[in-house]
């Protein structure tokens, strides 16, 4: 099933997983015992994110092969323009409809590690709608194709109305929906939503959420992509300090906090970075579960988020 089928009428709002291509077999092996637990919380689909030029890129179609192909779980592999060319990409693309994963997030990608900007490689490109486009010329609707969106503006942007007319470029080039980075206040989001609409972006804008696991996880994943923490729970960190349990628990209740709001206010799902771990989803799907059977019977989403 392609992206669009899922957020097609008024089925959901859908639950999405993701998770990262390992770095080494052991870390391999513990994500193959993870994955079983995170599919018995009942996602929709899962999707695995993109280890340019290195072996975890191979990694992430093996990873949404097996999930569809062992736990017919439908996935998605991340996919980016950084260090292939277009031939190359055609090859990636290959690999992927042979293996019968039906859906692309599609990325322009972050710079390699040690460069500050991002150049093209050669025959390739420098944008996400580039990259869109290139997919939907050369395959037609035979994938759904997911894009980033971004609450706060993407770091690189150099003010927010320039970040959405990229982000409409996007969606234009044929995206079926997208997902967003990571934000913890959700007037951000519903103030994104509200822009995209306004400048005529109809797809499925489905929130993205990182359940906070420790005080330094959050400082380091926030200063990578600029989204804030609200004061609020800033303080509630702090008082955490280095005891990664206490700042567990501070995470896990302020996202089934922020979630229950969006899906009460009628987002079409939420997509979750799990950082491939199982137990603190679990312990957050337990609380959703009431929420989403309230807002599931009968509920078309609200028209800040469905496609008009």
């Amino acid at each position: 099933m392609r992206f669009a089928e899922f957020y097609a009428g008024s089925t959901g709002p859908h639950i999405s997983f993701e998770v990262f291509p390992p770095k080494t077999d052991a870390a391999m092996e513990s994500l193959r015992r993870v994955l079983p637990e995170l599919i018995e919380l009942g996602p929709s689909y899962m999707t695995v994110t993109y280890g340019a030029l290195g072996s975890t890129r191979e990694r992430t179609l093996e990873i949404a092969a097996l999930l569809k192909r062992e736990y017919h779980m439908e996935s998605a592999c991340h996919l980016t323009c950084v260090g292939s060319s277009r031939a190359d990409l055609d090859r990636l693309l290959e690999d992927i409809r042979h293996s019968g994963v039906e859906n692309i997030v599609a990325l322009r990608g972050d710079p390699p590690r040690g460069e500050t900007t991002f150049v093209p490689p050669p025959d390739g490109y420098s944008h996400g709608n580039e990259l869109v486009a290139h997919i939907r010329r050369r395959y037609g609707t035979a994938f759904g194709i997911a894009v980033a969106g971004y609450p706060e503006k993407h770091l690189e942007a150099p003010d927010r109305e320039s970040d959405l007319r990229y982000f409409k470029n996007k969606m234009d080039a044929g995206a079926d929906i997208a997902i967003t980075q990571l934000f913890y206040d959700n007037a951000d989001f519903f103030s994104f939503v509200e822009a995209a609409r306004t400048l005529g972006v109809t797809q499925p804008i489905i929130p993205g959420l990182l359940p906070i696991l420790s005080v330094k996880q959050v400082r380091r994943i926030t200063s990578l992509c600029g989204s804030k923490i609200p004061a609020a729970l800033q303080a509630e960190l702090e008082a955490a300090g280095e005891d990664d349990n206490r700042a567990e628990e501070v995470g896990i209740r302020q996202c089934v906090a922020q979630a229950s709001e969006l899906l009460r206010r009628g987002v079409p799902g939420i997509h979750f970075y799990v950082l491939n771990k199982s137990s603190h989803m679990r312990r957050i799907m337990e609380q959703l579960r009431p929420v989403l059977a309230e807002v599931r019977p009968n509920a078309p989403h609200s028209t800040a988020n469905a496609p008009h």
